[in-house]
């Protein structure tokens, strides 16, 4: 074990994380042997830090080990030496699973050997600039850099990124020149609703200029979206992007928006739902124009469901729900029957006169997936949330959606790409009626790797107790987030680095906690806390021995406040800042080398007995100023210290894509980390914490971002881990 983990930190593994990898026995084997097949190349000395970190990303990722021998060398003699690179071997591989592998075909379509020349690059981006040179000479800073590097980049697909970045800048500066007065000017914010109806696919019926003129008339040109989610689940980090883009769309252009409960399915709504949808959109900082519900307009979609039979754009149809799944189905033997008959048997349904499944209402028309007359009206014998037992027929998603967004007068319909398919239903049913329609956009979804967002795979989580509930901190459930430490405001960063753009995007972990990171830096103070602690007895201080150390809370910037912490004979420190032994590279204390406390002004000197050796952690101290050489490492340290239990989270899932069954064969609940959850149940922390408050949060120095959990009582403070100080190297 200590050889391995001497191996693993021998290549840049920092000692938690190498304690870590031993613990996942395939990890840990797959890594040795890396290293191992790297040494044979370098030495056991030669593997360096940047080498370390691919060997490491590729061990973990590689699933078929039969490839790895081939890969570390490849590795080891520095033909794959870029994240770019490895992702591109690991890819390879992955698609080229027979033997025996073309080596010339690999070592293409990962760029080995490919050297980009700093003139190549200038080249390149030259190219790029003149290809957008009418267009950037005429928008100037406005116009999109992103689209210069995009495709600079996919010229010089093995370039870094940096320089490339560099390179464009100084070309844009030299084509336009400083920037002027007018280039830092805001665009003039336009309303482009005026113009809904050209956008491509919108339907203009003979009285849509007539609809949209009243339309206009009632909203004044404002802007109006909505956030609209069925209340029978807890928001996740996906919807956050939803909630960042219909609010921000509509702030950004001085407009309004709805937080609109999409409440037509009494089997799975909840009132806790409901709630907590609320609270998160509002602990997410942005505060809803109404609050509405789709159950506000029962009354008035019935009455258009009845226009819509009259007008004959709806039946009612006896067949049973299994008939109408697949594609291709055939139509409904009731499609043609009379109007008249329709409007009856839909009042006969009202009444409660069918058995739920007997009886539906459905809209004469072909959606874009080829679904033909979607459903409009279901019947369902619960009652409702908000009406009780007054109606036992519900409207679905594609009857209800625009027509809820018409009568509100909403301007722009923003969803997620998969709605695209319904587009047309949308646009269909509004014009069927003779009612303002709205136009609808669609963006693409924000996904994460190592998770599971979807409502039924996190109740059987829940069910199988593999997590406590909706907010455990390792989900990505908004709540969960928050009772981690996450704050609003580096979610709401992380959904502006992503950006909207109509492709499905597939985000790694690492980047929000990099979000996180910059927003925590910035706003919890620190404070120190000894995870393992080691009694430590400075004897050259009196046993009555008490002075006050004043620590700041940020030390970047003093003049935001500071707090005082005691200093005693007593004190304790991290057992992993005390070795025996000396061991090359380790600067904390031992008995041959000294170490400073953070803080507080003193030195510590490790003491032995007349034979030399340790027999318990006493030391002596001095002023840091009496010592004539300066102390290696300052360590953090507790005296007088608030016992507290430490929660430490990992990745809940072992692989990227858990819900991928080439990936994960067994299923998402065979993928779960043994190790996502460590308990430090005698963990001390100092008492300038005691007056801390649920999600609360701080720097435990040298230890990570912490944040106060609600399990907490007046006896015990407990509190997880949001995020570790830096990225780790080894993290992919």
């Amino acid at each position: 074990m200590a050889d391995a983990l001497t191996l693993f930190t021998s290549i840049g593994l920092s000692e938690q994380k190498a304690k870590e990898t031993l613990k996942n026995e395939a990890l840990s084997s797959a890594l040795k042997d890396a290293i191992v097949q790297a040494q044979r190349v370098h030495g056991p000395s030669g593997v360096d830090k940047a080498m370390g970190t691919l060997l490491y990303s590729m061990a973990s990722r590689l699933r078929d080990t039969k490839r790895l021998a081939f890969l570390s060398d490849h590795i080891a003699q520095r033909k794959i030496c870029t994240e770019l690179q490895l992702a591109a071997a690991l890819d390879f591989v992955k698609s080229h699973p027979q033997d025996p592998m073309n080596q010339k075909e690999f070592e293409d379509a990962c760029g080995v050997g490919v050297v980009i020349t700093p003139e190549q690059i200038e080249d390149a981006v030259e190219s790029v600039i003149k290809k957008h040179k009418e267009q950037l000479l005429k928008e100037r800073y406005r116009f999109n850099m992103g689209l210069l590097m995009g495709e600079a980049r996919t010229a010089l697909k093995w370039a870094d990124g940096k320089i490339i970045k560099n390179e464009v800048d100084m070309q844009v500066l030299h084509l336009l020149g400083p920037k002027t007065e007018a280039d830092l000017e805001k665009k003039p914010k336009v309303t482009p609703h005026r113009e809904n109806y050209k956008t491509e696919g919108y339907v203009v019926t003979p009285n849509t200029m007539n609809l949209l003129k009243k339309h206009l008339e009632i909203t004044g040109g404002q802007i109006r979206t909505r956030f609209p989610p069925e209340p029978n689940g807890i928001l996740h980090i996906g919807h956050a992007k939803a909630i960042n883009f219909n609010f921000g769309y509509a702030k950004a252009n001085s407009g309004i928006c709805f937080l609109r409960y999409d409440d037509t399915n009494p089997e799975k709504e909840e009132e806790k739902y409901f709630t907590a949808i609320r609270e998160m959109v509002e602990w997410l900082g942005y505060k809803p124009y109404a609050i509405t519900h789709a159950s506000d307009n029962f009354q008035q979609l019935y009455d258009l469901a009845v226009d819509l039979i009259r007008r004959g754009h709806a039946y009612v149809c006896h067949q049973k729900g299994e008939e109408l799944k697949g594609h291709n189905v055939p139509p409904s033997p009731w499609r043609d029957r009379p109007v008249e008959e329709s409007l009856i048997l839909f009042e006969r349904m009202k009444k409660g006169l069918y058995a739920e499944g007997e009886a539906t209402l459905r809209m004469k028309m072909v959606m874009e997936d080829g679904k033909m007359d979607p459903v409009a009206y279901r019947i369902k014998y619960t009652p409702h949330h908000r009406t009780g037992d007054e109606w036992c027929i519900y409207p679905t998603y594609d009857y209800t959606h625009c027509l809820c967004d018409s009568i509100e007068n909403i301007t722009h319909s923003l969803c997620t790409k998969e709605f695209q398919a319904r587009r047309s239903s949308y646009f269909w049913l509004c014009n069927a009626l003779d009612v303002y329609c709205p136009v609808q956009w669609e963006y693409g979804r924000l996904n994460l790797t190592y998770t599971v967002v979807s409502k039924r795979k996190i109740i059987k989580l829940v069910e199988t107790g593999i997590v406590r509930d909706w907010d455990d901190p390792r989900l990505f459930t908004l709540t969960a987030l928050r009772r981690r430490g996450f704050p609003a405001e580096a979610i709401n960063n992380f959904c502006a680095r992503v950006g909207v753009t109509v492709a499905q995007v597939t985000m790694e972990p690492h980047l929000l906690e990099a979000c996180v990171r910059d927003v925590l830096n910035e706003t919890a103070p620190r404070a120190m806390a000894v995870l393992e602690p080691l009694k430590v007895t400075i004897t050259n201080l009196p046993e009555n021995a008490k002075s006050d150390v004043r620590v700041p809370d940020f030390p970047a910037n003093e003049a935001k406040g500071s707090h005082v912490v005691p200093f005693t004979r007593t004190i304790f420190i991290e057992q992993s800042d005390f070795r025996e032994v000396m061991e090359k590279g380790y600067k904390r204390l031992t008995p041959e080398q000294p170490v400073g406390l953070r803080h507080a002004g003193y030195v510590i000197f490790v003491q032995r007995d007349s034979q030399g050796k340790v027999v318990a952690l006493e030391v002596t101290c001095c002023s840091s100023t009496e010592t004539a050489e300066k102390p290696k490492a300052f360590i953090h340290w507790v005296s007088q210290p608030l016992k507290c239990e430490v929660r430490l989270y990992e990745r809940l899932f072992l692989h990227r894509n858990p819900e991928d069954p080439s990936e994960v064969p067994g299923g998402f609940l065979s993928d779960i980390n043994p190790n996502s959850l460590q308990v430090i149940s005698s963990a001390f922390v100092d008492s300038s914490v005691k007056g801390a408050k649920v999600f609360d949060k701080f720097q435990f120095e040298r230890v990570g971002y912490f944040s106060l959990d609600p399990d907490s009582t007046a006896d015990k403070l407990v509190f997880n881990r949001t995020v570790t100080l830096k990225e780790d190297p080894g993290k992919i």
